[in-house]
């Protein structure tokens, strides 16, 4: 009787579920195989356009050691290329939650089999699968509250989930090592069997069979990619985006009416610091230091760009018509007129991160980085970093600094 009625979770028929199976959970494996490759090397992509090798404000994970093998300089173009990365990151992610959640239920026997060690190797794939448990739900978990705005974790966002992801990938590399060759057999397999340990030796009746509950994790990805993809790409989706912080119609009416993710009042901008007998922009570089006033700056050279701003939650505008000064001009005045070196930007803004950031001279060089004092024909609003804004072709949203306030060129590293 004891045996009929297990009570304990390691007993192989406590578990009744009749869709658990070998190959049930290596069509998911192999989802995830692919999907999570995809999200680690997007991943490493949207932290290298932060140029973090530049200056020490733009690196969030300055102990990052070895890790940073792969960092480059971030190309200024083409300009939907940070929107187009972050995009497939933050949608893939949010994408894949159904089919982790149902990898991790399928899989639920096993953590509970006895005895927990019987092997090396099987000691060394216990450790794995408990640093990939761990650390899938710990980077699920702080890019979903990232991607909300809900910064409820302890500590910057950026070092945690930049130091889970190789946690996660590493445990995830090991895992994939170990269970490949039994994964790629039950695939081949015409049928399951009940000494795998994930089949129930005396399951329950079905209520549905493995191919629906295959198409019900895809329908649930399908909606979660639905409610989620428009807030970062133009076209129909955007209206459906309802589970993203900036799902919905567009904020406001006119040319100022897109999306921000905090106003001017949220960071502690005085406007009284913005009028025009106030505020001045200081640019220093190698033949000192120029003060300009916006009317001065209006008198410069005035250059238009459409272009986006995509920022690392996902969400990103659709092209806005920015005019201003090119970045190189402003080079130009303070000694670089042979070619523009990097820059470092300061904001008026007093709190919250990046308050200042730093850009690289092909970043500068590029005909659409702007100091922009206006947007789709109108002044920039306040919260849209009136007086002047950098906005530069494929860099992260939280480099277009608004609120300018100083430009210091030259070289960063």
């Amino acid at each position: 009787m004891r045996d009929l009625a297990p009570r304990l979770p390691s007993s192989p028929g406590f578990w009744r579920s009749p869709l658990r199976s070998r190959r049930f959970t290596a069509v998911l494996g192999l989802v995830l195989l692919v999907g999570i490759t995809v999200l680690f090397v997007t991943g490493l992509l949207s932290y290298a356009a932060y140029n973090p090798g530049l200056d020490p404000v733009n690196d969030k994970t300055p102990d990052k050691g070895i890790l940073g093998f792969y960092l480059f300089a971030w190309p200024a173009g083409p300009a939907w290329l940070y929107r187009l990365n972050q995009g497939v990151h933050v949608t893939l992610g949010l994408t894949l939650i159904p089919v982790l959640l149902a990898k991790l239920w399928s899989v639920v026997p096993r953590l509970f089999t006895l005895p927990p060690v019987r092997s090396l190797a099987h000691g060394l794939e216990r450790v794995s699968l408990l640093l990939l448990v761990g650390g899938g739900l710990f980077q699920f978990v702080t890019g979903v509250l990232d991607v909300q705005l809900d910064y409820v974790f302890p500590g910057s966002f950026y070092p945690l989930h930049f130091y889970g992801a190789w946690v996660f990938f590493a445990a995830f590399a090991v895992h994939v090592a170990l269970k490949m060759p039994l994964a790629l057999r039950a695939l081949r397999a015409m049928r399951d069997g009940t000494e795998d340990g994930l089949a129930a030796p005396r399951p329950d009746p079905p209520t549905v069979s493995r191919r629906g509950a295959l198409w019900t994790v895809g329908g649930g990805s399908l909606l979660m990619f639905v409610t989620n993809a428009g807030r970062s790409f133009d076209g129909p989706l955007r209206e459906t985006a309802v589970l993203s912080p900036h799902g919905g119609p567009e904020p406001g009416s006119g040319p100022n009416g897109f999306q921000i993710n905090k106003t001017a009042a949220y960071v502690g901008i005085d406007p009284a610091e913005t009028r025009a007998d106030a505020w001045r922009l200081v640019v220093t570089g190698r033949t000192g230091t120029v003060r300009l006033s916006r009317a001065e700056l209006l008198d410069m050279e005035q250059h238009s760009a459409a272009l986006p701003i995509a920022c690392v939650e996902g969400w990103a505008t659709s092209d806005q018509w920015w005019r201003g000064v090119r970045l190189r001009d402003l080079a130009a005045r303070v000694g670089f007129e042979n070619g523009p070196p990097d820059v470092f930007v300061e904001s008026l803004q007093r709190r919250g991160a990046f308050r200042s950031g730093a850009l690289r001279a092909n970043q500068v060089a590029d005909a659409r980085s702007l100091l922009a004092l206006s947007v789709n024909g109108e002044t920039l609003s306040l919260d849209h970093g009136y007086p002047a804004r950098i906005i530069v072709p494929a860099a992260p949203g939280v480099l277009n600094t608004k609120w300018v306030t100083r430009m210091t060129f030259g070289d960063l590293g």
